[in-house]
C-alpha cells in the first residue's frame, strides 16, 4: 500500500500563487507516474501535471506556462507550483501515484480562486 498526503490548498485571489505538496509513503518500490489531477464541481477529473517514469512530463494545455511540477526523490514528494491562478482553476486537487501493482489517489485538497 502507498499513502499519499497532500497539503497546500486554500483560498487565493485571481493572479495569485499557491504551492501544493504530496508526500508518498509506504510500499514504494517503483514509481511509474506521479502527479496531479483536479476535479471542479460538475466536471470530470482531469489531468493537471504528471511525471512519467520514461522521463516525460505532461501538462494540461490550460495550465502550461503557469503551473510547474517538481519533485524531491529523496522525500518521495511532488510539488505543484501554481502561478497566475484563475477562477477556472478552482477545484479539488488530487495527488496520483502509479506503483508497480496499483494506482493510488490522495484525499484531495481544495483550491479556491476568487475573481
Amino acid at each position: 500500500q502507498v499513502q499519499l498526503v497532500e497539503s497546500g490548498g486554500g483560498l487565493v485571489q485571481a493572479g495569485g500563487s499557491l504551492r501544493l505538496s504530496c508526500a508518498a509513503s509506504g510500499s514504494i518500490f517503483s514509481m511509474n507516474a506521479m502527479g496531479w489531477f483536479r476535479q471542479a464541481p460538475g466536471k470530470q477529473r482531469e489531468l493537471v501535471a504528471l511525471f512519467r517514469s520514461a522521463g516525460r512530463t505532461d501538462y494540461a494545455d490550460s495550465v502550461k506556462g503557469r503551473f510547474i511540477i517538481s519533485r524531491d526523490n529523496a522525500k518521495n514528494t511532488v510539488y505543484l507550483q501554481m502561478n497566475s491562478l484563475k477562477a477556472e482553476d478552482t477545484a479539488v486537487y488530487y495527488c496520483y501515484f502509479v506503483g508497480y501493482d496499483n494506482n493510488y489517489w490522495g484525499q484531495g485538497t481544495q483550491v479556491t480562486v476568487s475573481s
